[in-house]
């Protein structure tokens, strides 16, 4: 049996690990999963204040989810995606059933980044029109045209990329500038316009697609009022454009509602992208669901995308089961409910720590912003750049407390699995205000 020194060496050696220069990456060897807690090699717990990345949303190694996969590896592991299977069937009318208005069917892909890809080419496809708008503080994927479309810093390395991508403002209440002095709907109704006339001058003819998330993951946790999208929606429809909404990260119960966009239930949407939370990472999964008007186009259309693992087996089954979990266990009402008590927890260390500039999210998708200064709101540690001694800091203490949190840039993100109890909430937070504690000293207010 390989010892701990071992392990981490040929991880090291033999592997790649993403974003990151790999001669720095020292990886904690995980053994096991159950619940909200991992385990490394060495025994010690870690309570996954991170759901990973965000997306073993039913806790790990549920025994319902991991018994339809074993089934289902019994019977048949894999076939063709021109085939039709049982589990395929049954999974893409779950999503018809909990997903919003008009949504229909389903392209099932590996994963998020390829959800979106092919939600780029379908949009562009059904409208015959090129450009897709998206937001600087987006994160949509790290394939080409998913990652040209995010805003996210992670897309440089891949410029120039596609060149149809468009990107708008966004409504970044605690920083983007038009909001000063105004509410949230104000700002946001200026952004809107602002968006309009970007569309004008890209010429409608030539739009095909808005893209957003739902609710804003990884970039942030920023989100808008209901004016911002009600107003992407009269754009869309003004100008006979798509409106795309991504729910890779904030589906599945993890804002307290099926999907982010059902915060806003006027909203239509026409093309919706899921991953993460519809196996809870245990197979990998995508799909990318569209409108019976979308949909209907590629009855006589070759819908021009394809991928060898499309509809995998074990992937329907495992969706089929994760779903039944949430249902079964009511996970989306949990969530909303844990969600106001982490809401609290965080809003009390605000109180208690200077350095929390802003908390912002709902459900079990929370952050805390982190400034040397309130009042100037200058971050703790800067945008798109290595993370600063307090940010080290923290994190360090959340690890050594058995806490595996999400941490970037200035932001500490809060998103348990959707099963967290009331003490286990606890410790997160009681983690997290030692951490802050310990970092309080570097506030220059």
């Amino acid at each position: 049996m390989l010892t701990l020194i071992d392990s981490v060496q040929k991880n090291k050696d033999y592997t790649f690990v993403s974003w990151m220069a790999q001669g720095g990456w020292n990886p904690i060897i995980i053994e096991r999963g159950e619940g909200v807690y991992i385990y490394d090699t060495e025994g010690k717990r870690y309570l996954d204040w991170a759901s990973q990345l965000v997306n073993v949303n039913i806790g790990h190694s549920h025994p319902k989810v991991v018994g339809a996969i074993q089934e289902q590896a019994a019977r048949l592991c894999y076939v063709n995606p021109s085939f039709g299977t049982p589990e395929r069937g049954r999974l893409g009318e779950l999503l018809a059933e909990i997903t919003s208005g008009d949504l229909t069917k389903a392209l099932f892909t590996n994963g998020g980044a390829d959800a979106v890809e092919n939600a780029l080419k379908i949009a562009r496809a059904f409208t015959g029109r090129q450009k897709v708008l998206t937001r600087y503080n987006s994160y949509h994927g790290g394939t080409f045209a998913a990652a040209t479309a995010g805003g996210d810093p992670r897309r440089l390395s891949n410029e120039p990329g596609v060149p149809w991508i468009v990107r708008t403002p966004d409504p970044y209440s605690y920083r983007n500038p038009v909001y000063r002095g105004r509410t949230q709907e104000e700002g946001d109704e200026i952004i809107a316009e602002m968006i309009e006339d970007i569309v004008v001058r890209e010429g409608p003819e030539n739009c095909a697609a808005i893209l957003v998330e739902g609710y804003s993951g990884s970039s942030g946790i920023m989100q808008p009022s209901a004016v911002y999208f009600n107003r992407l929606r009269e754009i869309c429809d003004r100008y006979g454009m798509l409106l795309m909404i991504d729910e890779v990260m904030s589906g599945f119960g993890r804002t307290g509602e099926w999907f982010g966009i059902d915060h806003y239930p006027n909203v239509k949407v026409d093309v919706m992208m899921v991953a993460k939370g519809i196996t809870a990472g245990y197979v990998p999964l995508g799909a990318t669901i569209v409108s019976s008007e979308v949909a209907e186009y590629f009855d006589k259309n070759t819908l021009w995308a394809g991928l060898t693992y499309s509809a995998h087996t074990l992937a329907m089954a495992a969706g089929i089961a994760t779903i039944e979990v949430y249902k079964e266990e009511n996970l989306i009402e949990q969530a909303r409910e844990m969600g106001k008590k982490l809401s609290k927890g965080l809003n009390d260390l605000a109180e208690k720590h200077p350095v929390v500039g802003e908390v912002r999210g709902t459900g079990l998708l929370q952050l805390i912003e982190l400034v040397k200064n309130r009042e100037t709101r200058e971050p703790l540690s800067e945008f798109n750049k290595p993370l600063s001694e307090p940010m080290l800091k923290a994190g360090k203490s959340l690890r050594d407390a058995g806490i595996n949190a999400f941490t970037r840039w200035n932001m500490i993100f809060s998103t348990p699995p959707l099963t967290i109890n009331d003490e286990q909430l606890q410790v997160g937070l009681d983690a997290l205000d030692q951490a802050l504690t310990l970092i309080d000293g570097y506030y220059e207010g």
